[in-house]
């Protein structure tokens, strides 16, 4: 029993200096980021003010968008996504609306709510996608086009669209997604400062849970209630004014959110669109794009612009919440494995020799080790070996150094573009930003195990997110 006690002694502390030297480089990692976002969010705020989105005379070569919305089975908030998307203020745009065998209403009510007609299309032979079925075009919105096909998956729907519109850019969006009338002009605003370079731009992604949506236009912002809607909006909010702003700041973007995502339509065509066996295909497709580009000796640039914004539901149940983020890291996996050879590989610059590793160590490495480091905790303290001044570095370094995150996050939403105006708000924000640390992040580590040994195990589903749908004036 003493040579078990003995080792299990070693084996602690030794685990103990590994847990507290990787979360020390973690954090400082977050914290580089998270300074450079405020840097970066002070210049594009600067920028923002006295530089108006849309001048249509002073710029008449906004090149054409094709808004393409892969669906299926989203007959609980399509009509409201495209109306959105109809009201876009963009001089040159296409929606083109994938239904990808859906097996709910989603083609009827589209059908029904935009006097849809069926059209001969020159549908291209070698898209990357499943059978299209039929292309049908709206006789009250000339810009509207759905195109119906065999189910084969996001990727696949994307690609059926991509291939079938003319537009010289292509914008990806969920179908759950309510997108502000102007966030076009703002997303494009790369595109048009750097022609020959920019690739990729990425706008912001808020929660539109509790909103309320009218004519497919967010009329009011509201937080969602606490529980778990509310908490997500601190993750996002950490995320884009915080994460993708920093590594923007340095050019290191390898994250487009896929539910608002701006890409040159050729380029993507040429690395033969989206893979169909990745279940996360926005990480997939920006990394590739890096990968690519770097290869064939091609300057490029890829940018995240922070005025734009997008409105999605998100889970408000752990079952869905829960599905959702295990099929997140099992694609998170996929991609790094996949594209490893870009790891510490100087040839792909500070993406492949600092950014994408770094992001290994801290996204996909990190919530493993710290779920092991709530499992030593306990048989530390049992065994009597868990000492007070360990106890205090792994709480300050995990929960203590998230709830700064998490607030610095606040600061940055309030300091910049302040959806949320309310004193009330921003009280219920800085809550969050303390409650998310106790049991949920906890949870999402049990998450992540389960999302590896699910990749391990070779499973591919994508899983049904169930939508309750918008709130509108009349609920």
């Amino acid at each position: 029993m003493n040579t078990l006690t003995h080792l299990f002694t070693q084996t602690f502390f030794a685990f103990g200096l590994f847990v507290v030297s990787y979360y020390i480089l973690v954090n400082i990692y977050y914290l580089f980021i998270h300074v450079l976002a405020l840097l970066e969010l002070r210049d594009d705020v600067r920028e923002s003010r006295w530089d108006p989105p849309f001048r249509q005379f002073a710029s008449p070569f906004y090149p054409g968008i094709g808004v393409v919305v892969p669906a299926y089975n989203e007959a609980a908030t399509i009509v409201e996504s495209v109306q959105s998307m109809l009201s876009l203020n963009y001089p040159e745009v296409e929606i083109v609306v994938v239904n990808d065998g859906s097996t709910d209403d989603t083609l009827e009510r589209l059908v029904e709510n935009f006097d849809l007609e069926r059209i001969d299309a020159d549908i291209p032979i070698d898209v990357p996608a499943e059978q299209i079925h039929g292309v049908y075009r709206s006789t009250r919105y000339e810009e509207l086009l759905v195109v119906d096909k065999e189910n084969g998956g996001k990727s696949d729907a994307l690609n059926a669209g991509i291939w079938l519109t003319e537009m010289e850019l292509f914008c990806a969006v969920d179908s759950d997604t309510i997108i502000d009338r102007n966030a076009l002009l703002q997303l494009v605003r790369p595109f048009l400062e750097h022609p020959k370079t920019a690739v990729a731009s990425g706008g912001v992604i808020r929660i539109a849970n509790e909103c309320t949506i009218e004519g497919g236009n967010v009329k009011s912002v509201a937080l969602p209630k606490t529980g778990l809607p509310g908490l997500q909006v601190m993750e996002y909010l950490r995320a884009f004014y915080s994460g993708r702003l920093g590594l923007n700041r340095i050019n290191g973007l390898i994250l487009i959110s896929g539910a608002f995502g701006l890409f040159r339509t050729d380029v993507v065509q040429e690395i033969g669109g989206y893979r169909h066996d990745t279940i996360t295909e926005d990480f997939d497709i920006v990394v590739r794009l890096h990968r690519y580009l770097t290869d064939v000796g091609r300057e490029y640039s890829v940018d995240f612009v922070p005025e734009p914004v997008a409105w999605t539901e998100v889970p408000s149940t752990r079952r869905m919440l829960g599905r959702q983020r295990r099929r997140w890291y099992r694609g998170m996996v996929e991609t790094v494995v996949t594209n490893r050879r870009m790891l510490f590989n100087r040839k792909y610059g500070r993406v492949g020799s600092i950014v994408f590793p770094l992001f290994v160590a801290a996204e996909t490495l990190g919530p493993l080790i710290e779920g092991l480091g709530y499992i030593i905790l306990p048989l530390a303290w049992y065994f009597g070996l868990l000492s007070v001044e360990f106890f205090f570095i792994f709480f300050v370094l995990t929960t203590g150094f998230g709830v700064f995150l998490s607030w610095f996050g606040v600061f940055s939403e309030v300091w910049s573009f302040n959806r949320y105006d309310s004193p009330w708000q921003i009280l219920r924000l800085l809550w969050y930003g303390v409650l998310e640390n106790f049991g949920y992040r906890q949870w999402k580590t049990v998450v992540a195990w389960q999302g590896l040994v699910e990749y391990l195990k070779g499973v591919e589903t994508w899983g049904a997110m169930e939508r309750t749908g918008f709130k509108t004036e009349e609920d």
